[in-house]
């Protein structure tokens, strides 16, 4: 009976283990591409509490149940032969980032986010072509965009801001064709804006190096872009009507450019969903764009810093959804619309160092202080509150 017992007993444990090995065994060349990637990273990065410190490689990476190896940092795939995630924590690690990622075939998510991984992106990134999600944001990779990344067609999230990179942008970039974010800010990056993904929900490349204008064949096409973030770059030129007409377009934050005029005109809908536009510190001049009132979900707008003259539209005094309006340090003149003054605090900002007739210093909508006599009498003559 004992002897029966213990057959038994050698007979399951086989069969565990051929379990494990038929539903357990990591792709051969997954493992080699994590020994790898981990082999990089400087060992003095690694904290004994971090995802990388449990990779233990005397283990399977994808057996289950992870006790105390392969804690976290990736994801497997239902059969748990192929690494379809990397998501590590946040910790530091600092390394340049292995080629071999790229025979990760299977990976749709890539996140390295918050650490110090530094180099170059490899070009060989362009096998991943499963990918959804890389995000390689808060490191210090440098180099250029490898413009093979525009391969990657099932890209969803592409996040590389807050490195160095440098060079242009990808002029296949609109091959993307099921991005949503694309966010490449705090680069520098120096070029012209390509087509874009037709996609596209999200654009966002502030704090780069980005010139010429913003041209209608970029934008072609973008009926779900929602928000637009190229503030703090080198653009300019005339900001046409069509951009503001985009039929998605929720926020725009233009500011710190160098646009010369803005051309803006009546929605031909009420259907418009434009919330919140920030032309400030440009080079804009002319008088105020009457038609911004006529945009019915309108809450912020901002053209504080640029070279307008001329009255404020009485428009913007009666416009119920505006709570934020920012028009300091222009050369505006003549009276204030009344109706800023009579909204009882649900309007801020500011509407100081222009030249204003009746803006009390007791409002702090009027404050700082409107220009000299002197400067104003520059642009106007001797009467400051005519028009140019």
């Amino acid at each position: 009976m004992l002897s029966l017992k213990l057959i038994l007993h050698h007979l399951l444990l086989h069969f565990v283990f051929i379990f494990q090995l038929v539903h357990s065994l990591t792709h051969p060349s997954d493992i080699i591409a994590l020994k790898a990637f981990k082999s990089f990273i400087n060992p003095t990065t690694i904290p004994s509490y971090s995802c990388l410190a449990s990779w233990d490689f005397s283990f399977d990476p994808c057996s289950l149940p992870r006790k105390t190896h392969f804690i976290c940092g990736l994801t497997c795939n239902f059969d748990s032969t192929r690494v379809t995630s990397l998501v590590l924590d946040p910790v530091g690690y600092s390394a340049s980032l292995s080629p071999l990622l790229s025979t990760l075939t299977e990976l749709t998510h890539l996140d390295f986010s918050d650490n110090s991984f530094y180099g170059s992106i490899p070009s060989s990134f362009s096998s991943l072509t499963k990918l959804e999600t890389l995000t390689l944001r808060f490191n210090s990779l440098s180099g250029p965009i490898p413009f093979s990344l525009t391969k990657l067609t099932y890209l969803q999230i592409l996040d590389i801001s807050h490195n160095a990179l440098t060079g242009s942008l990808p002029n296949t970039l609109n091959s993307l064709t099921n991005l949503r974010t694309l966010d490449l800010s705090y680069n520098k990056i120096n070029s012209f804006l390509p087509k874009l993904p037709p996609n596209l929900v999200e654009l966002a490349l502030k704090s780069n190096a980005l010139t010429g204008s913003l041209a209608q064949s970029s934008f072609h096409e973008l009926t779900q872009l929602v928000v637009v973030e190229l503030s703090d770059n080198l653009l300019s030129g005339v900001l046409q009507d069509w951009f503001f007409l985009l039929p998605s377009l929720q926020q725009v934050d233009l500011a710190n450019n160098s646009f010369t005029r803005v051309d803006v005109s009546k929605p031909s809908s009420s259907n418009s969903n434009l919330v919140a536009v920030d032309l400030g510190f440009n080079k804009i001049d002319g008088y105020l764009p009457v038609n911004f009132a006529m945009f019915p979900t309108l809450a912020s707008l901002s053209f504080r810093y640029n070279k307008f003259q001329g009255p404020i539209p009485w428009h913007y005094g009666n416009k119920a959804s505006l709570r934020r309006l920012f028009l300091d340090g222009n050369f505006l003149n003549g009276k204030v619309p009344a109706g800023f003054f009579s909204k009882s605090g649900e309007l801020s900002g500011s509407l100081g160092n222009n030249c204003l007739e009746n803006c009390p210093v007791s409002s702090e909508l009027c404050l700082p202080s409107q220009k000299p006599g002197s400067i104003c009498n520059q642009i106007y003559g001797k009467r400051p509150n005519s028009k140019p």
